[in-house]
């Protein structure tokens, strides 16, 4: 049996069943669903020489082509599918595909598996209608509770906690893969590119957002080489935002923790990539302290810089488009500070 789906019902039953993605391997690579896998019908060269057929010979032939290349393929096919989908759901049969458009692609992977006994689900414009979804989740509103506050202040240990706590998360940093600063992507796994980490934050908006609110952190609207769209920044930056007011030297210590273990080389060269901004003097003064195992005053030098960055950006927004509550805060204790959090959102409803 075969059934084409829209983008809603499609990403519904992928929750609990397994989204095959027939694109190329670097098509796939470059983007796709999150938790789909790759199961291509060409290879990137096969896609290259049938394409080029359709266009300059015409479809009959194109069409041969890819017969060629399907044919031995398509046991193999089969088997990994059966293999992953009775490790996923023992006796399952239901599988999704898709390609780039929902056409020829999809239509003979489709057309496979539903004689080898699967019931399959195409997606209806395939890869193309799930980037339309994409751009459409990011641009609709969300009532964030964005917690800000200078560097150090435990931000994304305070989302870690609050979704152990229940509540609806969206962690943009672990999805950039880069904490936000110019020593933000030191022990961080590399960045998605931009169409992949669209793909990322989507997701996790659309299984959020029936909540009655969602925390985020106060983010920046380039977070490494990644940038949120102009729609999302703007919903980020007009909704709720508590400032946690932690003393600097309590801060540090965090900052000392966190980062005090990283390569020291490669945070002498994030110091030299801010030196205009931090100042000539001010960045000699912290690679020095750096190369003498002086990591605290160091970063206390950092620190200082960044409160001055985030000041000055947060004294540019206009008081009439957001609502601002401050936090003093006299710990970094996760549960505590959680609490507080949860109480002052309660009493400000």
């Amino acid at each position: 049996m075969i059934q084409s789906l829209g983008i809603l019902d499609f990403l519904k039953l992928g929750e609990s069943n397994p989204i095959f993605d027939v694109r190329s391997p670097g098509e796939f690579n470059h983007a796709h669903i999150p938790g789909a896998k790759s199961l291509p019908l060409f290879t990137d060269e096969e896609r290259k020489i049938v394409g080029t057929a359709y266009k300059e010979i015409g479809k009959e032939q194109a069409v041969k082509i890819g017969l060629d290349c399907f044919g031995p393929k398509m046991r193999t096919m089969v088997e990994e599918v059966e293999t992953l989908t009775q490790s996923v759901k023992p006796n399952e049969t239901k599988v999704l595909v898709h390609c780039w458009r929902g056409g020829m692609r999809s239509g003979g992977v489709a057309w496979l598996l539903d004689l080898y006994g699967f019931d399959v689900y195409v997606l209806k414009g395939g890869y193309k209608a799930f980037r339309s979804w994409v751009r459409d989740v990011l641009a609709r509103q969300y009532n964030f509770k964005v917690i800000g506050g200078y560097t150090g202040s435990g931000k994304t240990r305070l989302l870690q906690e609050l979704e152990k706590r229940g509540e609806s998360t969206i962690n943009l940093e672990k999805i950039a893969s880069h904490k936000g600063s110019a020593f933000g992507n030191l022990g961080m796994p590399d960045q998605p590119n931009q169409e992949q980490f669209e793909n990322l934050l989507a997701t996790e908006l659309w299984q959020k957002h029936e909540a009655s609110h969602i925390w985020i952190e106060d983010e920046s609207q380039r977070i490494g080489h990644l940038n949120l769209s102009q729609d999302f920044w703007k919903t980020l930056r007009s909704s709720t935002l508590i400032f946690l007011d932690i003393d600097f030297e309590l801060r540090l210590d965090l900052i000392e923790e966190e980062y005090g273990c990283l390569d020291k080389e490669k945070m002498i060269e994030a110091i030299k990539r801010i030196e205009k901004r931090l100042g000539g003097l001010e960045a000699k003064s912290s690679i020095e302290f750096l190369k003498n195992d002086n990591i605290r005053e160091s970063f206390r030098i950092l620190l200082r810089y960044y409160d001055k960055y985030y000041l000055k950006s947060l004294d540019k927004r206009d008081p009439s488009m957001f609502v601002k509550h401050d936090l003093k805060l006299d710990t970094l204790d996760t549960t505590q500070n959680s609490l507080a959090l949860l109480e002052l959102i309660k009493q400000n409803k």
